[in-house]
């Protein structure tokens, strides 16, 4: 009699998941992908039979056409893909971050408008936090919401938002007036990306995806009373409850590239010989790789727990792990890919293996949604309790 499943280890029905998207990604695999990243082509092929497939999503509940499943659900399908070399950036925004949201927070006829579309791919929304002077704090964002009789009127900047040209909507986090005390506070609205208003043009980025980044400017967008996600009231628990899954989804992607970056350093390091034995029978090779595979596992295993504890609906403990899973995740996938590029040498830099690429795309996952210097802030106040630093 088998022993049964702890939280370590995947489900049966996680397993079979895993199983399944990795067999959908080998058959686009990384040339796909980095042919369309480098004709700036979304990946629509894959994207349109992975949501065929129901993977998309996954985490959305059944009513509106999605798995009933969570976020580890999610995560599983985001890192297959990424293992396979073709990680999927807008399932981390469209059915995770604006999908959840709406799923907990929306109103009846938000979420009938929405979330079947999400669920099965054929709507696809970005989201907007970051500011260029805010960054990411929910509390110093100018973007600006007022009442203008039963509207909406919508004015101020983004940056750095992923995948509008691929977009229906963006979900857009904006600050509103409270009626009791007259401070600012953050609501959430979906604005339709052809609404008159919006404008967006694309940031130049040293980064080879499919997905594009893009600047936003907001001119007095006129919106319906129902843009507004929600309760108005409740803006920042709303946020909050987006972000954790993010910060899970991040960890995912980057692991997936970090395994894929791996997968690729151990073949070559097993096939490529030099003075008649293989590169991998030396430790200065076989060590550097092994020592990566151990942080990769340690940070899927904090990814995991991070998925549990949301999907379980403890918040509280979720923000803590997602933050140390995004965390180890960034460092653990930067440290991988870099170590697979040094142990290919020359080839490490040639598009043939296409692992020079992923050194940016993992560097990103240090940096965003959250830089790696704000969760240590975080974890020192909240899990250490030491002193506020900032």
């Amino acid at each position: 009699m088998s022993a049964p499943l702890t939280p370590l280890t995947d489900t049966e029905d996680q397993h079979d998941l895993r199983t399944a998207v990795a067999a959908l990604a080998a058959r686009y695999g990384r040339e796909y992908f980095q042919r369309k990243a480098r004709a700036g082509e979304p990946v629509r092929e894959l994207w349109s039979e992975a949501a065929k497939l129901g993977y998309l999503g996954v985490n959305l509940p059944t009513a509106y056409g999605g798995g009933g499943a969570g976020i580890g659900e999610l995560a599983v399908v985001l890192e297959e893909l990424g293992a396979a070399g073709c990680p999927l950036l807008m399932l981390i925004v469209s059915p995770a971050i604006c999908g959840t949201v709406i799923s907990r927070f929306g109103t009846d006829p938000q979420k009938r408008r929405w979330l079947p579309g999400l669920a099965d791919g054929s709507t696809v929304m970005a989201f907007g936090i970051t500011e260029p002077d805010a960054g990411s704090n929910s509390h110093q964002i100018s973007t600006v919401a007022r009442r203008d009789g039963d509207d909406w009127l919508l004015t101020g900047r983004k940056v750095f938002v992923s995948g509008i040209d691929q977009a229906d909507a963006v979900l857009f986090v904006a600050r509103t007036e409270d009626a009791r005390t007259g401070k600012l506070k953050p609501a959430l609205f979906v604005v339709p990306r052809e609404t008159p208003g919006f404008e967006y043009r694309p940031i130049p980025m040293e980064l080879t995806a499919p997905e594009k980044q893009f600047q936003v400017f907001l001119d007095d967008v006129r919106l319906p009373a129902d843009a507004l996600v929600g309760d108005q009231d409740s803006g920042l628990l709303q946020l909050f409850a987006g972000l954790n899954p993010e910060r899970i989804m991040t960890a995912a992607f980057t692991l997936g590239i970090a395994r894929h970056a791996l997968d690729t350093a151990v073949s070559y390091a097993r096939t490529r010989t030099v003075w008649d034995r293989p590169i991998g029978a030396h430790q200065g090779i076989a060590h550097p790789l092994a020592q990566c595979a151990i942080e990769v596992e340690l940070a899927r295993l904090m990814t995991r727990k991070a998925a549990q504890l949301y999907d379980a609906g403890d918040d509280l403990a979720a923000g803590e792990a997602a933050n140390m899973a995004k965390y180890a995740a960034g460092e653990a996938s930067c440290r991988a890919v870099d170590q697979a590029v040094q142990t290919l040498g020359g080839n490490g830099l040639t598009q043939e293996y296409g692992l020079a690429a992923l050194i940016t795309a993992t560097r990103v996952g240090r940096v965003a949604p959250v830089s790696r210097e704000m969760i240590l802030n975080y974890v020192a106040q909240h899990t250490l309790g030491l002193p506020r630093s900032y």
